[in-house]
């Protein structure tokens, strides 16, 4: 079951409370205070592994709470801290608070890792507080409180390619073809309830991630349909391809009406690279390239994915337009460096 959302409760353990000790030591005829810290409390962390692909495992327990620290000891003893708990979650995973909606941040590669819950300080103990006037101390501090809040957990597919089009428009069909993804196909619409990643294998060890998004339909960035509900998936795809089936009745309309969905979702998903792809080819036995108004697409293809005809010349154009905008992102990090 692919789960892109999840809300959980999680609590930092509190510190350890400090210790009020005297020692005892042969001829040393007053002692003195010795008495330890508390340890701290464990954190809260999220961490992205690879391995994971939803956030299934947060339906079955949505709360956790840190080890709290040890109270110190005498002797100078200070307190254990508390044991951390750490929350894998998949790569493209945003974390947020669910009280107030601010962005607590996000993991984009496996081994990233974000404190959301922080455990509270241990207190201190009677030895802290020695002065030259005050050289029998009783006091003591309790440990502080560890963080608690409400996260929302929501997994934002990382893919190179997003494949967008309305129901029926050959998008896992296309998938299923270009890579080992075996997406659900049938004959009716909206097929695909949750997105698919596959991941295409060219010559010479070159690879890319292609995602298939469920068909779109118009209003979906009002709710209507699932559009609004998995959009935000191809938000972190580089390049995006417009699906229009031959058969369509009107390929213009259809294609505009896809930009006008994705443009009101968010305006900086539109401005993504992006070309046409005309699907299902062999409906008329004929290579067909139709005239449309797409001025700023990088291609316009017509393709078969049954019959697998004009498949490289979309993925070879793909992978070129891929190649050109990872080259542009090394040669801004470079100038950036001091």
């Amino acid at each position: 079951m692919f789960i892109d959302r999840a809300v959980v409760r999680v609590e930092a353990g509190t510190g350890g409370s400090g210790c009020t000790s005297f020692r005892r030591e042969h001829r040393v005829p007053m002692g003195g205070p010795d008495g330890g810290d508390g340890g701290r409390g464990g954190d809260i962390i999220v961490r992205a592994d690879s391995n994971l692909a939803t956030l299934l495992d947060y339906t079955y327990r949505d709360r956790w709470q840190a080890e709290r620290g040890e109270h110190g000891k005498g002797a100078n003893k200070t307190g254990a801290s508390g044991e951390s708990i750490v929350l894998p979650v998949p790569p493209g995973t945003v974390i947020r608070d669910s009280d107030t909606g601010e962005l607590v941040g996000e993991v984009l590669e496996h081994g990233d890792e974000i404190t959301v819950a922080r455990g509270g300080r241990g207190g201190k103990g009677n030895a802290f507080f020695v002065t030259s006037t005050h050289q029998a101390p009783r006091e003591w501090q309790p440990g502080e409180e560890g963080e608690a809040r409400t996260l929302e957990l929501e997994l934002k597919l990382i893919a190179d390619v997003g494949l967008v089009g309305q129901p029926n428009a050959g998008k896992s069909t296309l998938l299923s073809v270009i890579s080992a993804a075996r997406p659900k196909i049938a004959d009716y619409p909206f097929t695909t309830l949750a997105p698919n990643l596959g991941v295409v294998q060219l010559t010479d060890h070159r690879t890319f991630v292609v995602a298939d998004i469920p068909g779109i339909i118009e209003g979906a960035h009002e709710g209507k349909g699932l559009g609004l509900q998995f959009l935000r998936h191809i938000e972190r795809t580089r390049i995006l391809a417009f699906l229009i089936p031959i058969d369509a009745m009107d390929w213009q309309a259809e294609y505009d009406a896809l930009r006008a969905e994705v443009t009101s979702y968010s305006a900086e998903l539109s401005a993504k690279p992006h070309c046409v792809v005309f699907t299902k080819l062999d409906l008329l036995g004929e290579e067909y390239v139709p005239e449309i108004e797409a001025p700023d697409a990088f291609g316009v293809f017509s393709i078969s994915a049954a019959a697998r005809t004009g498949l490289d010349e979309l993925l070879s154009a793909w992978w070129g337009r891929l190649l050109g905008l990872k080259k542009a992102e090394v040669r801004i990090d470079t100038a950036s460096l001091p």
